[in-house]
């Protein structure tokens, strides 16, 4: 008995009616993540609807894995082999960081959606490297932006970090000065070169398939060519021994 047909259908049922309301709820936690450090001069009531939505939407992950949980034949298996699910759920209920509701929330929802049978490599990919930019740079400016020494202050300041350092360029005119946010670089830093490495090798599997299904077709064309000159050949065969025996006058 395989993997899939051992956890039941009952949760890959789940999972399939729950990836779009999943995803929409990530994009909700994404804007209420951004609304606060974009704009500092939030109003209060509005910084604390963000933070309730946040901890609305990491709930919703969290209930989603223990519905996955509840509904898998062999649990053991499922926290196995989901082990890092069960560390993103119970990350924030560790300290109450808000980075921690981030880093927590974009493990599940790269997780979940990864699981999307619907979702390519690619687009999960350039998902991926949208997604890491935005929040690596949301995060970077929420701890950068009032540090004494900071020179990370604005939004474009915090993308151009973001882009220079996922690339593994570094010019050094923008940097971390604070713990947390040098901490937030060396993730970034090993998001980057990981994500950079599955990039290349799906641009190099593309040009793979692409030189194969060319390889395919010429020599479709030259068996069809081959097969052409075969049957030339034996009707030219049929039509020398047809006229050696007509009667000659």
């Amino acid at each position: 008995m395989n993997a899939g047909i051992e956890d039941g259908t009952a949760r890959t049922r789940w999972e399939l009616y729950t990836q779009r309301p999943l995803l929409a709820l990530a994009v909700l936690f994404a804007v209420a993540y951004a609304v606060p450090i974009v704009d500092s001069s939030t109003a209060p009531p509005v910084t604390l609807a963000c933070t309730l939505t946040e901890w609305v939407v990491w709930a919703a992950f969290a209930v989603d894995y223990l519905i996955r949980l509840a509904l898998s034949r062999n649990r053991w298996r499922f926290v196995r082999r989901h082990w890092l699910d069960l560390c993103a759920v119970v990350l924030p209920l560790l300290q109450p960081l808000r980075l921690l509701r981030l880093v927590s929330t974009l493990m599940l929802v790269g997780r979940r959606a990864r699981m999307a049978s619907q979702i390519r490599l690619t687009t999960y990919v350039v998902g991926s490297v949208v997604g890491l930019l935005m929040f690596g740079s949301l995060a970077v400016l929420s701890v950068e932006r009032d540090a004494p020494h900071g020179n990370i202050r604005t939004l474009g300041d915090a993308v151009w970090w973001s882009f220079t350092t996922m690339t593994t360029v570094g010019y050094g005119d923008h940097a971390p000065t604070t713990g947390l946010g040098r901490m937030l670089a060396v993730g970034l830093m090993l998001s980057g070169i990981a994500l950079l490495g599955v990039v290349t090798a799906n641009i190099a599997a593309w040009f793979i398939a692409r030189f194969d299904k060319d390889d395919v077709e010429e020599r479709r064309q030259t068996e069809a060519i081959r097969a052409l000159t075969e049957e030339v050949r034996a009707l030219r065969a049929e039509v020398a021994a047809l006229h050696e025996r007509r009667p000659h006058p």
